[in-house]
């Protein structure tokens, strides 16, 4: 029973960090794609770094510059899309690799890690849209 309690208690901890920064989720897979990319096709870490670190702010870019320039309603949906995918993957792997020692039913703990996708790419949705509204009032 403790450690239920105590697996319950990390997960809202981590829900909250999680909804915090959902919106960096993007541009963290993004920069771990590219430097590994980079390292596996030979560059050093020094040189993968900037590189992967590079990409990172491009696709921040990209998507900031097409949800605040673009009007076509399918063009701005694809790209909240882009930042809320990898935003509900990420808070999925995060309570499922909390919970999984304290659940031992699997059913439970997917329908726990789904609920909890959805809250981060709803938050990362919320952020975004806080974020893009700062940006183009400007």
């Amino acid at each position: 029973m403790t450690l239920i309690l105590l697996a319950i208690s990390a997960t809202i901890v981590l829900a909250v960090l999680a909804w915090k920064l959902a919106l960096f989720a993007l541009p963290v897979m993004v920069a771990t794609t590219a430097f590994q990319w980079m390292y596996g096709a030979g560059a050093g870490f020094w040189t993968a770094m900037p590189i992967s670190l590079g990409a990172a702010l491009l696709a921040f870019a990209v998507v900031f510059a097409i949800i605040g320039f673009a009007k076509n309603p399918a063009l701005r949906l694809a790209a909240l899309a882009l930042v809320a995918v990898p935003s509900a993957i990420a808070g999925y792997a995060l309570t499922y690799g909390v919970a999984k020692e304290a659940i031992d039913s699997v059913l439970l703990l997917n329908l726990l890690g789904g609920v909890s996708g959805i809250v981060v790419g709803i938050a990362a949705l919320f952020n975004l849209g806080t974020v893009a509204a700062a940006i183009s009032s400007r």
